[in-house]
């Protein structure tokens, strides 16, 4: 029964933050926990297990009398997560072009090739699930289990950020060009090419990603008024 119960509160753990990175759930958004049983199917005390499990990962936050909150990521810890990403990551390439064997490599270009069928309009598959992939064999290859392990600890606020500099309609194709570039420095077994090609992908999608959040964090500010007059502006897609 306890294994029951683990796995369970396992399951709606991944749902939740599934459906906080995949924008499903916003930032800012008062989760009922009624509505979450009703939506997953599950007790209160086991909505209330993983939203205390969620807390402690930083994705919500709990507020007493209020109740849990979808928790916004601000320019300044999104600056920093995108900092510690581009140190890890580049790293994780580097290693990945020098260690990995030719089955490992093979099976980066397999992801890399489910990463682009899922960036297709008609495609069922979830771009998400594909970038998570992709990272998932890099990590594994890169032989080093203490940059997968923090970078795991950042996985869904690294996914939250991925949505929002992907809400620019021109980030998608050009976030496949800088991820095609990774992998050929790492086919070409270029370690210092792979590390460098990481980093300006992290750094192009990190500046895309601060000035969509510092636009929402003004709009925020702004009186209710001044909103509501201001010209229409052509959303950061």
């Amino acid at each position: 029964m306890p294994r029951e119960s683990a796995s369970l509160r396992h399951q709606v753990e991944d749902f939740l933050r599934k459906a906080i990175a995949s924008g499903q759930f916003q930032a800012g958004q008062k989760l009922i926990e009624r509505e979450l049983c009703e939506l997953t199917g599950v007790s209160r005390p086991s909505i209330r297990e993983a939203l205390r499990c969620l807390e402690a990962e930083g994705l919500i936050v709990i507020v007493p009398h209020r109740g849990p909150t979808v928790a916004s990521i601000g320019v300044e810890e999104a600056r920093q997560i995108y900092a510690v990403r581009a140190l890890l990551e580049g790293y994780a390439a580097q290693e990945f072009a020098r260690l990995a064997t030719p089955e490992q490599i093979g099976q980066l270009e397999a992801a890399f090739s489910d990463l682009e069928k899922a960036t297709r309009p008609r495609s069922r598959g979830s771009l998400a699930d594909a970038k998570a992939a992709f990272y998932g064999v890099l990590l594994a290859g890169c032989r080093n289990d203490i940059v997968a392990s923090v970078l795991a600890g950042l996985h869904t606020r690294v996914n939250v950020l991925r949505m929002t500099s992907m809400s620019r309609k021109d980030r998608l194709p050009t976030s496949m060009i800088e991820i095609r570039e990774i992998l050929t420095r790492i086919v070409a077994r270029d370690p210092d090419g792979a590390r460098e090609a990481s980093i300006a992908h992290i750094e192009h999608a990190a500046r895309v990603a601060l000035d969509v959040l510092a636009r929402r964090e003004i709009d925020a500010a702004l009186p209710p008024t001044t909103k509501t007059r201001r010209a229409p502006r052509r959303t950061p897609d």
